[in-house]
């Protein structure tokens, strides 16, 4: 029996640059299963998200059991999650195993999402609280 605790990963699925990251990472080859879910749409986990006072906007969450990691730290923790097939995901263990570099690089990635979207016209995750 798996007494793994439950992952979700929640990210703005119309932002190009979370997708593709998202899909080039192995994921899905987790000992654990993963739930995806889209930070734009009404779920009762965005909506706690929301009430934790985490901005969507200014990084994805990851919830591991009942600990929610948000932006630098979720893409830290996400980067030890995934397996370490593949170029991509090699490169990406190698980057952000490191607290210190997430920390410095999660604000250059953020910023380049926010452009992207500006620039496709798409709005900002609406409801926060």
């Amino acid at each position: 029996m798996n007494e793994s605790p439950q992952i979700i990963l929640v990210y703005d699925q119309e932002c190009p640059v979370c997708t593709a990251y998202c899909k080039a990472l192995a994921i899905r080859q987790l000992d654990q299963d993963m739930q995806i879910l889209n930070a734009r749409e009404d779920h009762t986990l965005v909506r706690e998200i929301k009430r934790l006072g985490l901005d969507l906007d200014e990084g994805f969450v990851l919830r591991i059991g009942t600990s929610y990691y948000h932006g630098a730290e979720a893409i830290h923790r996400l980067a030890l999650l995934t397996t370490p097939n593949g170029v991509f995901n090699r490169l990406n263990y190698f980057i952000f195993r490191s607290q210190t570099l997430s920390r410095l690089l999660y604000p250059l990635l953020r910023l380049g999402r926010n452009l992207i979207l500006l620039v496709m016209g798409r709005k900002r995750i609406i409801g926060r609280h």
